[in-house]
């Protein structure tokens, strides 16, 4: 797509993603600036040591601060928003503060969004989000309400909010990839059920489908790609080969599979080559739905981590795992 002369603000942008995809921008689109926008002035010196400050720009601040915001989004053209709390633990001890954050935070970039007129938002969210059990998911699930629903206050403005949902990232920080190479180093792998699967995503994927998203969004989208599924046990065995397993019990919050589509927003879905796409159900603020060519799913769909049916050999988990 053409991105050429516009300004992409990135919250939560010294996150994993927000690493990824500055590399990506600075690679393939030479005339973009890209605004990071988070909290973390060290980690914001590490990334301006790797990227410079040519194209890109470092804003401190924090979503939950409305007026913040509303100055990081002056002359911005799209906002890709990553800013999130996503570890389970921490969300279940501080219920307000993951509420502040991904809810309320949520809130702050669809407000300030429109306000500045900025033509288009693409949230990230997670399949944690889908019949969530825990914090998190709860949180991430009305981030997407808060941005799908945003599309009816900016009816009447040019800006237009989608999201992107999907599953593990491998390697990302917090995730299970830098656990298990410690535990490698130990002799011991713990597990916290033998028959849990995940969906897996690399960090260009991700980036691939945010872009697709931006390419392609009409507002009030979810974005869901077609990922490949994984057992824990044959991740664990790829890491660490002949290494101890020791099941330690299922952590509070947590799933044994995980779903990225459900049967109910199935019948509201349509199929591509390379995503599903959950189009809104009462979509007033455009007529151009839908806008892709795709076949409806069947109302009993469901794409489940469990039973899906593409599934990562042990060779492919390995090289994935360097990604």
């Amino acid at each position: 797509m053409d991105l050429s002369g516009q300004t992409i603000l990135v919250t939560g942008g010294t996150g994993s993603f927000g690493y990824a995809f500055v590399e990506r921008m600075l690679t393939d689109h030479g005339d973009v600036t890209v605004r990071v926008y988070s909290r973390d002035e060290l980690k914001q010196s590490e990334m301006k040591k790797r990227f410079g400050d040519g194209q890109v720009r470092y804003m401190l601040g924090d979503i939950r601060n409305r007026a913040r915001m509303a100055r990081a989004c002056q002359g911005v053209d799209v906002i890709v928003h990553a800013a999130a709390m996503k570890q389970v633990p921490a969300c279940e001890y501080n219920p307000f503060e993951a509420v502040q954050t991904n809810v309320l935070g949520a809130q702050h970039v669809v407000d300030c969004a429109i306000d500045a007129g900025v033509k288009q938002v693409v949230a990230l969210s997670t399949d944690k989000a889908v019949n969530p059990v825990n914090l998190y998911g709860a949180t991430k699930l009305c981030e997407e309400k808060i941005v799908i629903q945003g599309n009816a206050y900016a009816a009447a403005f040019d800006t237009r909010l989608s999201c992107v949902r999907y599953g593990n990232v491998v390697g990302s920080r917090g995730s299970v990839v830098p656990l298990f190479e410690e535990q490698r180093e130990t002799g011991r792998i713990t597990l916290t059920d033998e028959r849990m699967t995940r969906f897996w995503i690399t960090l260009p994927e991700a980036v691939d489908l945010v872009l697709f998203a931006m390419a392609n969004a009409k507002g009030g989208e979810i974005f869901i790609p077609k990922i490949p599924s994984m057992k824990m046990t044959d991740l664990a065995e790829a890491m660490a080969p002949g290494v101890p397993t020791e099941i330690i019990g299922i952590r509070p919050g947590e799933k044994l599979h995980e779903v990225l589509l459900t049967d109910d927003e199935a019948r509201h879905a349509i199929e591509t080559e390379d995503n599903y796409v959950v189009l809104p159900e009462h979509p007033w603020w455009t007529d151009e739905h839908p806008w892709i060519d795709g076949k409806p799913l069947d109302d009993d769909f469901v794409y489940a981590s469990n039973t899906n049916d593409w599934w990562l050999t042990s060779d492919e988990l390995q090289q994935r795992i360097v990604v």
